[in-house]
């Protein structure tokens, strides 16, 4: 049974199990089988199989997934059958890149409000959205009801940020700032520095 008994790594492979099989929708196909997605990720057939069946039994021996279903249920499973409200922080460079992304909508996500406190950017149009007062975060964000917020302000400002967020009762981050950022048990964080997935990298090159 889902829960919090299932590894997180387990559950990171989940999105990745999405997109490769919303992929595979897109292209009209119906069916298929754990050794063909793993093909296509790099991943074993067997570590497939052991993780959907941490959720339930999605496909039947000799037949495979059907693909649609198996769609539903990773959707419902990771709770992106519904439309998050998410709240954006930054707006520099990156933060303007992420507020005219027009890819998170149709996966579960949908930026509801932008802040920053630049003087300069406060108040001016970014796309469909006016610039607000990072100082007015905490009322927005609890009179919203948003839950999610991405983080895209420099390194030395991401904690004070995260402090106002958690105080207006944000439960999930997602943070670019290339820093560590402290936050209680019930919040939840992921990071995206790409300076660490390069030195990831770099460490298998000869």
């Amino acid at each position: 049974m889902p829960g919090s008994a299932v590894p997180d790594i387990v559950v990171g492979r989940l999105p990745l199990y999405l997109r490769a099989l919303s992929q595979m929708a897109a292209s009209g196909k119906e069916i298929t089988s754990s050794q063909e997605l793993g093909e296509r990720l790099g991943i074993s057939s067997a570590q497939i199989r052991k993780d959907l069946s941490q959720f339930g039994e999605f496909g039947k021996q000799g037949t495979g997934y059907n693909i649609s279903f198996l769609v539903d249920q990773l959707r419902r499973i990771l709770k992106v059958d519904q439309v998050w409200d998410v709240a954006l922080i930054g707006v520099g460079n990156l933060g303007r890149a992420i507020a005219h992304y027009a890819g998170f909508v149709d996966r579960g996500y949908r930026v509801v409000a932008v802040f920053d406190n630049d003087p300069a950017k406060i108040g001016t149009q970014l796309g469909p959205f006016t610039v607000m007062d990072v100082t007015h975060l905490v009322e927005e964000v609890r009179g919203r009801h948003i839950g999610v917020a991405m983080l895209a302000v420099p390194a030395q400002d991401a904690q004070l940020v995260t402090e106002r967020l958690v105080q207006a009762g944000i439960r999930a981050i997602l943070c670019y700032a290339p820093t560590s950022i402290l936050v209680p048990p019930t919040v939840h964080v992921q990071y995206i520095d790409p300076v660490l997935h390069l030195q990831r990298m770099t460490y298998y090159l000869g």
